[in-house]
């Protein structure tokens, strides 16, 4: 695939593109904030624009600000998390729903959480968001089924970001998640993108409205 690489700066959209380059991959950088219409329909305008189409969409920006208990959440901290977990899913949705029902098809692939799935404490906001992207999953692989869209969530468990990477190091909170978690370790990010390759591809072909958790068996615990 050619890849079409979002950051919120034209640091880290080419950072994104230059590493898929560097292992031989074709890509083009494009910076946008996601959480605004105007620039996801940018980013899609510019991805059409240049490559006639659009196949593949990974719906992929999250953001977790703060590890606090659910009353001591402020407004602002609440329309923070929303806003960068779920309304930008929802634009990222709508903008290539739109542009693949003209082209007869398509996938897209939202990343979530096992936050989504089960409750993980002083992350309320969070797991809220990411409860809220399974739901936008589910109804437009429904909705949009009939015109050839696949629509399918990964939810991984604690992989090593750097987002998570400040529990991970903690020396109380990191060793009670790889406690909870059964094969007793992070992801590796290169652990996530097989699920998403598999997904997002025609061996799919017959999935969708579907969550996989990537989670080290988290969820069967």
């Amino acid at each position: 695939a050619t890849v079409v690489v979002n950051g919120r700066s034209d640091a880290s959209a080419h950072a994104g593109a230059e590493a898929i380059r560097a292992a031989g991959g074709a890509a083009f950088p494009v910076a946008a904030d996601v959480t605004k219409r105007a620039e996801v329909e940018r980013l899609m305008n510019e991805a059409v624009g240049r490559f006639g189409r659009v196949d593949i969409m990974v719906n992929n920006a999250g953001i977790s600000e703060f590890y606090k208990r659910a009353e001591s959440i402020t407004e602002d901290d609440w329309d923070s998390v929303m806003s960068g977990n779920l309304k930008s899913v929802f634009l990222g949705c709508s903008a290539a729903g739109r542009r693949m029902k003209e082209q007869g098809g398509g996938t897209i692939l939202n990343v979530t959480s096992i936050g989504g799935l089960t409750a993980l404490p002083r992350l309320l906001a969070y797991c809220t968001a990411k409860a809220g992207i399974i739901q936008i999953t589910r109804v437009l692989a429904v909705e949009w089924a009939q015109h050839g869209i696949r629509v399918n969530a990964i939810a991984p468990g604690w992989v090593e970001t750097d987002m998570a990477r400040g529990l991970l190091e903690h020396p109380v909170y990191g060793a009670q998640l790889m406690q909870r978690t059964p094969m007793n370790r992070a992801a590796r990010p290169d652990e996530i993108t097989g699920a998403a390759v598999y997904l997002a591809s025609e061996a799919a072909s017959f999935v969708t409205g579907h969550t996989l958790a990537v989670d080290g068996g988290w969820m069967a615990g």
